[in-house]
């Protein structure tokens, strides 16, 4: 991926580091802060023990839970394909036609995904997946393709029209060492860590150090407060709070008012008196007031 244009020139990095507050959630009788962190272009090859520990460190408390989405962790393994470079056989194309699109993206509809998903299991299990899925429609369900064919290939990312260049040209496959990264930063950070698997359409935790509530965070995701397009925001940390937080509209220039529900953005968590840059409903980045 390294001849890729983009990564032979310099790519701008504004925010990062920047922890933006989505609203609290509540579970039960407990109340969470949700930040999503912005952070710079994972690029394969990429040590994430060195360039993600200084997002967090000296900032989360051992109660908390660090986030971290398994596409970036994927690309620093070197787990993308060059859409380019795949050649789907027969079995592909026919098979990506019968599959029914979920929410975001095209996923296993698009040939070259689907060709990956067979080098990744097996034909033979992509068949049997498959059959079952046929079952499904004529059941009125959804879902029992993606157990059978496995979180490894429930978790392939094909290539979206709002996914971050050069990415929206590559299939990413599921990670192989989440468990050992998310050990390593639990560690390193003496918090809580969990790799996970969000989209629009709900939220899987693929590795998690000892002691996180996986159901917990499934519940703290599932409306994908991560983003799913070019926010560039792929880690979160998610903390338990007591404070009584009221809701409000994101601010937005001019004084006018979005029907958007958020907090504040903060280059640290507990400040809020950066100045907004917008663009679209997203905040793209933040400018210090004078």
């Amino acid at each position: 991926m390294a001849d890729h244009p983009i990564f032979t020139r310099d790519i701008p990095d504004e925010g990062n580091g920047t922890w933006i507050e989505k609203p609290v959630k509540e579970i039960g009788n407990q109340r969470y802060l949700r930040y999503v962190v912005r952070s710079h272009l994972v690029k394969p090859g990429e040590d994430l023990m060195k360039t993600l520990v200084p997002y967090f460190q000296g900032k989360v408390t051992p109660k908390d839970i660090v986030v971290i989405g398994e596409k970036v962790v994927a690309i620093a393994e070197g787990r993308a394909v060059l859409l380019s470079h795949v050649k789907p056989r027969w079995a592909a194309r026919f098979l990506s036609r019968h599959v029914r699109q979920l929410g975001y993206g095209l996923g296993l509809r698009r040939p070259e995904t689907m060709e990956m998903a067979i080098r990744e299991v097996g034909l033979a299990r992509i068949l049997l997946a498959a059959g079952v899925g046929a079952c499904d429609r004529v059941l009125g369900r959804s879902g029992d393709f993606y157990r059978v064919a496995g979180r490894q290939v429930a978790s392939i990312d094909g290539p979206g029209p709002t996914t971050i260049p050069p990415y929206n040209q590559y299939i990413v496959l599921a990670p192989r060492s989440g468990q050992t990264l998310a050990d390593k930063l639990a560690k390193a950070l003496h918090t809580q860590v969990a790799i996970v698997d969000v989209n629009d359409i709900g939220a899987e935790v693929l590795a998690a150090s000892a002691h996180v509530d996986m159901n917990l965070v499934r519940e703290l995701l599932r409306d994908n407060p991560m983003g799913q397009g070019a926010q560039r925001t792929p880690l979160a940390v998610l903390r338990p709070t007591t404070q009584e937080k009221r809701l409000k509209n994101w601010p937005s220039p001019g004084g006018s008012s979005l029907n958007v529900q958020g907090g504040f953005v903060a280059t640290m968590p507990g400040e809020g008196t950066d100045a907004v840059i917008w663009a679209g409903d997203e905040v793209a980045s933040t400018r210090s007031k004078s």
